[in-house]
């Protein structure tokens, strides 16, 4: 998927040492190899230093290397016998070591399987997860935060060398086609809480974005945009954000260069440096506690040291900088700035009671 290619067919993970198996595979045929290289040496060997005829020298090699026991096809001297042994030794090495290779292969082809069956019945349990679609720079960067979080997650992609990556870092993966509505099934869209389409082709984006939003039309998407114009397409193909990665780097240098300060006090609080401050959203279960309260009487300043920024009300609207008297309504979406010491304590008073 990386580099504009989603084509795929349902291969799971992690597995377990993608990389390992490939490098198994390498020992394979240089094993498989090997056992030949020794009966082409061998019977030239005989040829050179006996003067036999193709066959005889072919027939002793064979002979030798299997250990059978029969005598020689004709009298060797020094320089054969030498040969022999050196062919013995390599021979029956070169046929141990392709053995324990292809036995190897199979047992981790086995337990790959199992592994494999394992891991789609845990996929197919999953609730509430995410499903990131590629895993180029920004996909890698968005697993690393959600995992942070706890947030669980399916990664599709189809470069096997990326996949190989994916393995390494223990990020559950599926080798597939993101367009694809068999396999989006798969990863499990319809239990979802959202998708992420970072995809480097826009228009395979556009499509990823419409096949999902088909599929579960209740799913929050996120996805990547390269090109202006495409953001449009994207709104209209169900995506609930767009994120236009060159849009933000050039209103961000450009916040480096007129408002340094405040872009590292973001920067301190959204990665979470220095501060001990969080830049978090809380939404407002039916039966909450908080449910026709005021700002003011809700206790979320005194009792958790709570900065109010906004409220998103469940139609969508939003009011900045709320005052006081704002009364907090069920499905309200309160943007906050709050320590991260007292965070986990509002879940108490946001959930339903």
């Amino acid at each position: 998927m990386t580099g504009g290619r989603v084509k795929g067919r349902g291969e799971w993970g992690p597995l377990g040492g993608g990389s390992h198996h490939a490098s198994i595979m390498i020992h394979l045929r240089f094993a498989l190899v090997l056992p030949v290289l020794v009966v082409v040496g061998g019977t030239i060997g005989y040829m050179i230093a006996e003067g036999w005829g193709f066959l005889d020298a072919f027939y002793m090699t064979v002979l030798t290397i299997s250990t059978v026991g029969y005598g020689e096809v004709h009298p060797l001297s020094a320089t054969g016998k030498f040969l022999s042994i050196l062919i013995i030794l390599l021979g029956v090495g070169s046929l141990g070591f392709a053995f324990g290779t292809a036995s190897r292969l199979m047992l981790e082809n086995r337990i790959r399987a199992v592994l494999g069956r394992k891991f789609m019945k845990s996929i197919q349990k999953l609730r509430d997860h995410y499903i990131i679609c590629g895993f180029g720079r920004m996909g890698r960067i968005i697993c690393e935060e959600l995992t942070d979080k706890g947030i669980p997650l399916v990664v599709l992609e189809i470069d096997d060398e990326v996949l190989n990556e994916i393995d390494r870092l223990g990020y559950p993966y599926m080798k597939a086609d993101a367009t694809s509505d068999e396999e989006l099934m798969a990863a499990g869209i319809d239990k979802a809480a959202g998708l992420v389409s970072v995809v480097t082709d826009d228009a395979q984006n556009v499509f990823i974005v419409l096949t999902a939003r088909g599929l579960n039309p209740k799913l929050s998407i996120v996805a990547r945009s390269a090109a202006e114009g495409t953001i449009k397409k994207l709104v209209r193909a169900g995506a609930n954000k767009v994120i236009s990665p060159y849009f933000l780097g050039g209103h961000r240098i450009a916040q480096a260069i007129m408002r340094p300060t405040v872009l590292d006090f973001l920067e301190n609080i959204i990665q979470n440096k220095e501060m001990d401050l969080v830049l978090e959203e809380i939404h407002i279960a039916p039966r909450s506690k908080l449910v026709g309260t005021t700002l003011a009487t809700s206790g979320l300043r005194k009792d958790y040291n709570v900065i109010i920024l906004a409220i998103k009300s469940a139609t969508g609207s939003m009011e900045f900088n709320p005052p006081f008297n704002t009364e907090i309504k069920s499905g309200d979406t309160l943007v906050i700035l709050v320590r991260g010491a007292d965070l986990e304590k509002l879940d108490s008073v946001t959930r339903s009671s």
